[in-house]
């Protein structure tokens, strides 16, 4: 059809005279003198205005549209849209024959037109745009992308033929999945990928899943410790130990992840005996390989945690392999036996979108780590991976280094944690073909999703608003969370929105076919073969109730439950008593208020007087700062306070005027004390109204208090507020055995004495 268009335009530049045609080749178009004078009439007689608005916009376009069907220049442009590579060929004929060179004279003036043109006419850009070679990465982003937001995310729509997973086939040298037959077969494959996904679970296991509780059973791991599996159904694989042999064969992993996983990690292995994993990884990717859910609350930022992020970026990148290399694997099948096979449930292979794994992180400077370790296991020694615009993601997601002055110190775990490039609003999309790799592809074209919470929350958005999008979401199968404690220190309400919108029915087909989506995911049971790997820091009863109540997977859960020993209270330095108050409370709604009317009816009065001075409040909760805060100015108390939200010069004025005593009380966030780490000076009283999210704020903040005279030591004092509610913190504090003791005890108040006695 757009070779006879094409020829049927040609036909007409041919009857042009010669001065019509370099009037044409100069401006693009033709001489008015030479437009039909019916068409110039009423075009006329459209553009005229009525009064309405409305009909005034909509004439406006009508003239348009008018002006586009009866311009030359428009015409020809019009050619350009089914023009295919093959028609280019007939170029280089051109000095055979007279007629055929005038014949290339007018494909030449066509050709004219488009290059004058492309940078003007969107449309035709949109069309054109996708058979041509690679170029710039400026392209334009579709209206409908999740990855756009007022024109501010690039998203690469240049690459769609070469990435797509329906037009593309197994490359000859490429491998065949592992015991997948070359025709359909009721063979039961020893890969864990082929047999959590093919598994077919009954009505009546989903009911079991859904209602019958939870058989648990413990275990425990040189490594990890003592494991919680607990699952819902009674036919699935137990959790067994990780084998202690070094082959890579037995782990199934897919080409080229066998040959270029020892590199990657080969950081980490110095000093060990297994040349693959190291302790940690090993037990770590057992269960992941086993497609269970983990949750494991011991993940630090510092070297511990890139080790973890290697070995979950394995894992992923084997996932999307495996993946992928079915569908293509199938791909090929249809093309090689077109009967009967579009009914066959073994072709079913794929979700209802084409994202499988979703990977959470709180910075891009997490982001741009995991990508380089996609890529570093996707590189081949002596072939280098093809990954489109890895200058333009460099460029966004990497950093400067900052000047920082010479005496500025930091905590380990906050230098790990702030490296590099600390934006949280983020979003990328990342497609993998073969032995080639594309960032920034359109959500619907990728394979792995990596964003921040916030990222996810502007794009999926809230009941009521017209532009949301969350289709995308709705057949990942590996999602994993990491550093999850920070985002308590962002906005945990977006992680909660997330996990409410994992695995739905999309609203749209998004041009999915039908026939290739497992039946799992056409019944909406997704989420039960949902995998999720959740990491943190520390045990906190958020994070435990995202893993409880949004995690379904068939396969079952695995909870590291270790509880702490000694807990932070032993790295306190300095002489200092310690007194714990319990209060009492109803329930967990309850304890807000109860701890609020506690502190202002019991502690607050203790130092109400002048001789009480300096006393810093620790509060946790931004919601108790500010009823604390609306408290201490209804009581005219003199006091002065420092959050998250406070500017430079606000901070340094509260630091001033509690240091020199002229503020009695000094209110601090713990999200200021997070992300600033200032060394507060002059505190000598300590109350923690709540006991901080992380155990090592507790010592942090003790330790500040330092004497400036001989003898202040005898002064000083810290309280510390908790409820039963509060045992996981308080716990990590005092440790498990003393918790236990403080929380059965009829005693109300608690006293511990830190540092050394002369």
């Amino acid at each position: 059809m757009g070779k006879r268009r094409k020829r049927g335009r040609e036909e007409e530049v041919s009857n042009l005279s010669k001065k019509q045609k370099k009037h044409l080749k100069e401006f693009g178009e033709q001489h008015p003198f030479y437009d039909p004078v019916s068409n110039v009439q009423e075009r006329t007689q459209q553009v005229e205005l009525p009064d309405s608005s409305e009909n005034e916009s909509h004439s406006e376009s009508e003239a348009e549209s008018e002006e586009e069907n009866t311009n030359m220049y428009q015409q020809l442009l019009a050619t350009l849209k089914h023009v295919s590579d093959d028609d280019d060929e007939d170029d280089d004929d051109e000095e055979e024959d007279d007629g055929a060179q005038m014949e290339d004279e007018n494909e030449q003036l066509v050709s004219d037109v488009d290059e004058d043109s492309e940078e003007g006419d969107e449309a035709v850009q949109e069309d054109v745009g996708e058979g041509e070679e690679e170029g710039d990465d400026e392209e334009p982003t579709e209206p409908g992308d999740p990855t756009l937001e007022d024109g501010e995310q690039f998203t690469d729509n240049k690459h769609e033929s070469k990435f797509s997973l329906e037009t593309n086939f197994l490359e000859d040298d490429a491998e065949v999945p592992e015991n997948e037959p070359a025709a359909p077969s009721v063979i039961v494959s020893a890969d864990p990928f082929k047999q959590h996904v093919d598994r077919e679970l009954e009505e009546h296991e989903i009911n079991q899943i859904t209602s019958n509780p939870k058989t648990t059973s413990s275990m425990k791991w040189p490594m990890l410790g003592q494991l919680a599996f607990s699952s819902s159904l009674t036919k699935v694989h137990p959790l067994s130990k990780p084998e202690k042999d070094t082959d890579l064969t037995k782990l199934r992993l897919r080409k080229p992840l066998d040959s270029t996983w020892p590199k990657a990690n080969g950081s980490f292995l110095t000093g060990q005996s297994d040349p693959n994993f190291t302790p940690l990884q090993r037990e770590l990717f057992t269960i992941m390989n086993s497609y269970k859910d983990l949750y494991y609350p011991s993940r630090m930022a510092t070297a511990q945690g890139e080790e973890i992020r290697h070995v979950y970026c394995l894992h992923a990148l084997n996932h999307v392999l495996k993946a992928n290399s079915q569908v293509l694997n199938n791909n090929a099948r249809r093309r090689d036996q077109k009967t009967g096979l579009d009914d066959d449930d073994h072709l079913r292979d794929q979700g209802l979108t084409r994202p499988k794994v979703l990977i959470v992180v709180p910075f891009r400077e997490s982001a741009l780590r995991v990508v380089q370790i996609l890529i570093s296991l996707m590189e081949v020694p002596g072939k280098k991976v093809d990954v489109s615009n890895k200058k333009r993601f460099k460029d966004e997601f990497g950093s400067e280094p900052e000047e920082r002055p010479p005496n500025l110190k930091r905590p380990e775990d906050y230098e790990a944690i702030f490296a590099g490039n600390i934006d949280d609003h983020f979003r990328i999309g990342v497609s993998i073909l073969q032995k080639s790799m594309r960032l920034y592809s359109p959500f619907y074209s990728s394979d792995i999703l990596i964003a921040s919470p916030l990222g996810l929350r502007t794009i999926i958005g809230s009941e009521g608003e017209k532009k949301r999008d969350f289709d995308f979401l709705s057949s990942i199968e590996v999602l994993i969370i990491d550093q999850a404690d920070i985002y308590l220190m962002q906005n945990w309400e977006h992680v909660l929105l997330m996990m409410s919108h994992l695995n739905l029915q999309p609203t749209d087909s998004h041009g999915v076919d039908f026939s290739r989506v497992r039946m799992w995911n056409l019944s909406d049971w997704a989420k039960y073969y949902r995998q999720t790997l959740l990491f943190s820091a520390l045990q906190d009863p958020q994070i435990n109730s995202v893993f409880n109540k949004h995690c379904f997977n068939y396969s079952g859960q695995v909870a590291v439950r270790n509880m702490p020993v000694t807990g932070s209270i032993s790295q306190v330095l300095v002489q200092l008593p310690h007194v714990f108050q319990r209060l009492e409370a109803e329930s967990m709604l309850s304890v807000i208020d109860a701890r609020f009317n506690f502190f202002t009816g019991k502690i607050l009065p203790q130092y109400r007087d002048a001789i009480m001075s300096h006393t810093l409040i620790y509060i946790p909760s931004y919601f108790d700062y500010v009823r604390l805060r609306n408290y201490f100015k209804k009581e005219e108390l003199n006091f002065t306070h420092i959050c998250e939200y406070t500017d430079k010069a606000g901070i340094s004025r509260a630091r001033q005027f509690f240091l020199k005593g002229e503020r009695q009380f000094l209110l601090v966030t713990e999200r200021f004390h997070f992300y600033k780490r200032y060394m507060l000076r002059g505190i000598r009283n300590l109350i923690f109204y709540e006991l901080p999210t992380y155990p090592h704020f507790y010592s942090e903040m003790c330790n500040m208090m330092k004497a400036w005279n001989k003898g202040e030591e005898a002064t000083w004092t810290c309280t510390v507020l908790y409820s039963k509610y509060d045992a996981q913190r308080l716990a990590a504090v005092v440790g498990a055995e003393r918790t236990a003791q403080m929380l059965q005890s009829k005693k109300n108040v608690h006293l511990f004495v830190t540092g050394e006695n002369n």
